[in-house]
C-alpha cells in the first residue's frame, strides 16, 4: 500500500471517511460512510462529486489543428478531422489485430487536442502517442491538474451556480469556463449515463472546488464502487474486464464509435491499427457479441461466470465481463459475450454459480436509459 500514489483530493478523501483501496496503482476510495447503495441512488436522483484524478490527461499540440487530427486518425478508427471546435468524441486505440488497447476522450480546443485515458493504461498510451506522432505532433503529460466528475440530474444546476454558460453546454460540448475564479477544462460527458460535468482544474484548486461543490446540499461524494454499478447499469464498459486486446469493436457493441468518414467507402477509409479486421467485422457481423445479461433471483452472477446453453451439459458458450446488484434495477444485473446466434433478447442462458447453473436472460443495454443533455 505505501507504494500506492495519491491524487489531490486524498487528504479529503480520507477526512471525509473514505475506505480507500489500491485501483490502477492509486488510492482511491471505494465508499464513503454512507455506503455504495445511497451514493449509487444520490447519483440517480441528484448528483455525486467523483474524483477521476487517477486517469491520464495529455495534450497534443502541432503546426496545424488540421495536421493533428491526420496524425491522431493514425491511431484510432474515429473521425478526428470532423469533429468541431469546443467538441469531444469518444475513441479507441487498436493492436494491428483490431484488438482495443484502451478506450478514451479527445476533446478539439481550438488549436490542440484534449486526450483522457484510462489510468491503468496511461503510461502505455502516452508512449504509444509519443512513439507514432512525435515530433511532428508533440504529446505532453498533464501533470498539474485533477479531474472530477460531477454527474446526477442536479449536477447543471450545481455548476451553473458557479458559472451560467453550463447551461448552454450540451451533451460532449467542452469549453474553458472560470469557476470559483479558475479556469476549468469542462466537458458535459461522463461514465454514468447521467447528465453531469469533467472538471480538469489545476491541482493546487482542486481541494477547494471540491470542498465548494460538496457544499451544495444536492452534492455527496461517490467512490468506485458506486461508480461500478452506475456504468454497469448504464451499460457502459469498462477497460481490462468488457473489452480488452482480445476484444474487436463490433464485438462489444461499439460499432457506433467507428464514423462512417472512417469505414468502408468513407473519405478516409481504413488507415487505422487492424483496419482490415475491424472493418471486416463491421460488415459481416462479428462471431461473438457482448450484451446484457439478467440473472433471475437476487444473487449477483460477477465476472468470470460462465454461460451455458443448457442447464445440463455441454462445454461454456460464454463468460460474463461485469455483474453485480443493480441497485436502480432492482437486481442482478450483467454483461459478458455469447455467439451472436444466442445474442438475441429474451434468449434463455445459464450462468454456472458455485456448481449450479441458474437461469439468466439476455437483456437490451443499457439497463437503465441515459439522462445525457442532448
Amino acid at each position: 500500500m505505501t507504494d500506492l500514489l495519491r491524487t489531490p483530493l486524498h487528504a479529503l478523501h480520507v477526512e471525509l471517511g473514505g475506505k480507500m483501496v489500491g485501483f490502477a496503482g492509486y488510492d482511491m476510495p471505494v465508499q464513503f460512510p454512507a455506503g455504495i447503495m445511497v451514493e449509487h441512488a444520490h447519483t440517480r436522483e441528484k448528483a455525486g462529486l467523483f474524483d477521476v484524478s487517477h486517469m491520464g490527461q495529455a495534450l497534443l499540440t502541432g503546426a496545424s489543428m488540421a495536421d493533428i487530427a491526420a496524425a491522431f486518425e493514425t491511431l484510432v478508427p474515429m473521425d478526428v478531422a470532423g469533429l468541431a471546435e469546443g467538441r469531444q468524441r469518444y475513441g479507441l486505440f487498436l493492436n494491428p489485430e483490431g484488438g482495443i488497447l484502451d478506450d478514451l476522450m479527445f476533446a478539439n480546443r481550438g488549436d490542440h487536442l484534449y486526450v483522457v485515458v484510462n489510468a491503468a493504461c496511461k503510461t502505455a498510451d502516452i508512449a504509444r502517442m509519443k512513439a507514432a506522432l512525435e515530433p511532428g505532433v508533440v504529446v505532453t503529460t498533464v501533470t498539474d491538474r485533477a479531474l472530477l466528475a460531477l454527474q446526477g440530474p442536479q449536477a447543471e444546476h450545481v455548476l451553473s451556480g458557479l458559472n451560467a454558460a453550463v447551461l448552454d453546454m450540451g451533451f460532449m460540448d467542452v469549453a474553458t469556463l472560470s469557476l470559483d475564479g479558475v479556469d476549468c477544462w469542462v466537458s458535459r460527458s461522463g461514465y454514468t449515463g447521467e447528465d453531469g460535468f469533467e472538471i480538469s482544474v489545476p491541482e493546487r484548486h482542486a481541494e477547494p472546488l471540491a470542498r465548494l461543490l460538496l457544499n451544495h446540499e444536492d452534492v455527496m461524494p461517490i467512490g468506485l464502487g458506486a461508480r461500478d454499478s452506475l456504468r454497469l447499469e448504464a451499460g457502459l464498459c469498462l477497460y481490462g474486464h468488457d473489452i480488452d486486446e482480445t476484444t474487436l469493436p463490433a464485438e462489444a457493441g461499439l460499432g457506433w464509435a467507428i464514423q462512417k468518414a472512417r469505414r468502408a467507402g468513407g473519405a478516409r477509409a481504413g488507415g487505422f491499427p487492424g483496419a482490415r479486421e475491424v472493418l471486416a467485422q463491421l460488415a459481416d457481423g462479428p462471431a461473438r457479441r457482448r450484451v446484457g445479461l439478467r440473472p433471475e433471483g437476487r444473487a449477483p452472477m460477477r465476472e468470470g461466470v460462465e454461460l451455458f446453453a443448457e442447464p445440463e451439459g455441454g462445454a461454456p458458450v460464454g463468460t460474463i465481463t461485469s455483474g453485480g446488484f443493480g441497485p436502480t434495477v432492482g437486481g442482478p444485473v450483467a454483461m459478458g459475450y455469447v455467439p451472436a446466434g444466442l445474442s438475441g433478447e429474451g434468449t434463455r442462458l445459464y450462468g454456472e454459480l458455485r456448481g449450479k447453473r441458474l437461469p439468466v436472460t439476455v437483456t437490451a443495454l443499457p439497463f437503465v436509459a441515459a439522462r445525457f443533455k442532448r
